[in-house]
């Protein structure tokens, strides 16, 4: 058999189990501009030669790889990283080969070491050398024949110069690198925003009133609104539905299938004669109005998210102007949306099998295109779980290609493999578990899932205590102290939080009937009047935690989560720190809303390179109050009467005596 005739390469390493790589390179993982990839492999050959191995990473269109030398770690494992600085899409591979003269090196060092003579060896290293040469550019190369010329001598100096670690670094870069394995995927980084990590939701419907004297605001209201939610430390104003709603089915008050004259509708029931999806309501003004609502937004430092829902109402234009979008009953009335036994005859779902989908995918992304020219690049998708996959990777990597700063958060309270093929496909972050995960096992289970394995590369959980849909048992019998825990756990354990509000901090707690998680008259199906200044609110302590998620880089990203021992179940307690171990953050809550709870909390602190011989500080950015902790386990008590939570600032060392005095 001739060579030409053999199929197989020549190639002698081999790369595998690489990570971070979600299904085989089929999707890619996620960054914000700053954050590191950390990458390994198992790098390896047959026999005993030596392996060299390099990282490539390049931003997507760039002509040319950066190599960055990978470090052997155990086992034939590998590891480099590479530090993502723009938004957009970045590629990475490996690079491995057999370096001949870095196991020549080695074994010139074993003759060395057992005295024997190593005239001959290095001419094979002159050798070496002199190969690297044509590949080197000056004044590498003269340094490279310089080094020929030293071990052809065969000398003492021979031998330290053929053992430099220059030489080491040039034969690295230009020695041969025939028959070289690259990895044979490409796989992606996609860098996103920096508020895709680090943000701070805050949800309202612009046509409810904040004053006693009216009947429905507008946006140009609701820009008035706009300093309150600033004041409470939030960075993303997330509006529902704003454009016309249909008047055939529409919903009453508390969903009734029959409305009464006067009443507003679901403003997810999208469309009427007024226009569809890229129109805004008459009753709360214009487009100009909304341009004007962004921009008054973004001099506050707020960002606007808009609800895109792909559904419509009967009256919706779609209807008339498309009903093959739209699937057809035997008698030839348009199917409305149904969860048997719940019927949503407001609603006609899209059809994403009929024939005429193309036409459709191509609408239904310029509704997207049509609010980024408003001024508007964060979306919140409603139930992308029930339109088609492939219409989502699709439509979102064209947003993504044109519009690298958009964000789309996916509400997707559907099965784990949806929700986590949903953001594999695209969606920047999306909703979860956390408001059903109440104990501290499942909190700690949960949260452990989503930053302990794989799905942190992909998934960024936006952490939702409630939201117009969901009023969860907790909040409804827990009144007060569980507002107050489930934000201040929904802030620190997630880098990405939202709420519902004025509803959340006037901690409105009424459900439809008991064992529901609906509110009672739903601000879904009405206009609302809210008093956001009464002294019952808890929106003096939303602010003061969002205001310490501010101050503390610990809590922007969730890559150093610790969950500690309390000993008492009804505590949880858990760290975030920097790299650096400048910030450390200890939040201990107490998650029983009735009762006072108690315990020792043990921290490892050893982790955060503390002498437990020697007392540190934890400073309550809460209430201000400071105490002295010596050892690893310290006594903690929490009332919920009181505030059901501590965040604390662990100071790692006390630096006078007069303040140990103070604080003793």
């Amino acid at each position: 058999m001739q060579a030409a005739e053999i199929k197989q390469d020549n190639r002698r390493v081999v790369i595998e189990g690489v990570r971070p790589e979600i299904d085989s390179g089929r999707y890619p993982i996620k960054r914000v501009p700053g954050e590191k990839v950390f990458v390994e492999a198992d790098i390896f050959t047959d026999g005993h030669e030596a392996v060299s191995a390099v990282l490539l990473y390049r931003k997507e269109g760039a002509a040319h790889w950066t190599e960055l030398p990978m470090t052997p770690l155990v086992n034939d494992r590998w590891q480099a990283e590479f530090t993502v600085e723009e938004i957009g899409r970045y590629q990475y591979s490996i690079l491995a080969w057999l370096d001949h003269f870095k196991f020549w090196a080695g074994n010139l060092v074993k003759r060395l070491d057992a005295g024997q003579d190593v005239s001959v060896e290095l001419l094979i290293g002159a050798n070496l050398v002199e190969a690297a040469v044509p590949q080197a550019q000056e004044p590498q190369k003269l340094l490279l024949k310089a080094y020929v010329d030293a071990l052809r001598t065969v000398s003492v100096e021979a031998v330290q110069r053929a053992l430099s670690e220059e030489l080491a670094a040039l034969m690295f870069h230009y020695g041969p690198r025939d028959k070289a394995t690259t990895y044979d995927r490409e796989l992606a980084v996609i860098v996103d925003p920096l508020k895709a990590r680090f943000s701070a939701w805050y949800e309202f419907f612009p046509r409810s009133c904040w004053t006693p004297d009216c009947r429905q605001s507008t946006l140009r209201d609701s820009v008035e609104r706009l300093s309150y939610v600033a004041e409470l430390g939030f960075d993303v104003v997330y509006l529902p539905p704003v454009h016309p709603i249909g008047y055939t089915h529409r919903k009453g008050k508390n969903n009734n299938p029959v409305s009464q004259e006067g009443e507003v509708g679901s403003p997810w029931a999208i469309g009427s004669a007024e226009g569809g999806h890229k129109a805004v309501h008459p009753d709360l003004g214009t487009l100009e109005d909304l341009r004007f609502f962004v921009k008054q937004a973004e001099s506050l430092g707020i960002s606007v998210a808009m609800d895109i829902a792909f559904q419509c109402s009967p009256d919706h234009p779609y209807v008339t102007e498309h009903p093959e979008w739209f699937r057809h009953r035997p008698d030839g009335t348009i199917q409305y949306a149904e969860n048997p036994p719940k019927k949503y005859e407001d609603i006609y779902p899209f059809d994403f099998d009929t024939k005429d989908w193309a036409a459709m995918w191509s609408e239904l992304k310029s509704v997207i295109y049509f609010w980024i020219e408003q001024g508007v690049k964060i979306f919140r998708v409603d139930n992308p779980h029930t339109k088609s996959f492939r219409f989502w990777e699709w439509l979102i990597a064209h947003a993504k290609r044109d519009y690298p700063d958009t964000i789309f958060l996916a509400e997707a309270f559907t099965r784990p493999k949806v929700m986590y093929y949903l953001a594999k496909i695209g969606f920047t972050q999306s909703y979860n578990y956390f408001p059903w995960r109440n104990t501290r096992a499942e909190l700690t289970e949960y949260l452990t899932e989503l930053t302990r394995t794989d799905v942190r590369e992909f998934f960024r959980a936006n952490l939702w205590p409630n939201t117009p849909d969901i009023l969860t048992e907790y909040l409804q019998l827990g009144g007060r102290p569980a507002f107050i825990s489930r934000v201040a756990l929904a802030a620190t354990l997630g880098p990405s939080y939202g709420i519902y509000g004025p509803a959340y901090e006037m901690c409105e707690n009424t459900p439809t009937a008991p064992g529901k998680e609906e509110y009672l008259n739903s601000e879904k199906y009405e206009i609302k009047h809210w008093n956001v200044r009464d002294p019952s609110s808890i929106a003096g302590v939303i602010a003061r935690i969002n205001a310490i998620r501010r101050d503390s880089p610990a809590l922007h990203s969730n890559e150093n989560l610790h969950f500690h021992n309390t000993a008492n179940d009804r505590l949880i307690a858990y760290t975030k720190n920097t790299d650096d171990l400048q910030n450390i953050i200890l939040v201990v809550v107490n998650l029983d809303p009735a009762y006072a709870q108690s315990g020792v909390v043990d921290l490892p602190l050893e982790l955060f390179g503390i002498d437990p011989q020697q007392p540190y500080q934890v400073h309550d950015l809460l209430t201000d109050n400071r105490y002295i902790w010596t050892g690893r386990s310290n006594y903690v008590e929490l009332n919920p009467r009181n505030l059901p939570v501590h965040i604390f600032r662990v100071h790692k060392r006390i630096r006078t005596e007069q303040d140990f005095d103070y604080y003793r």
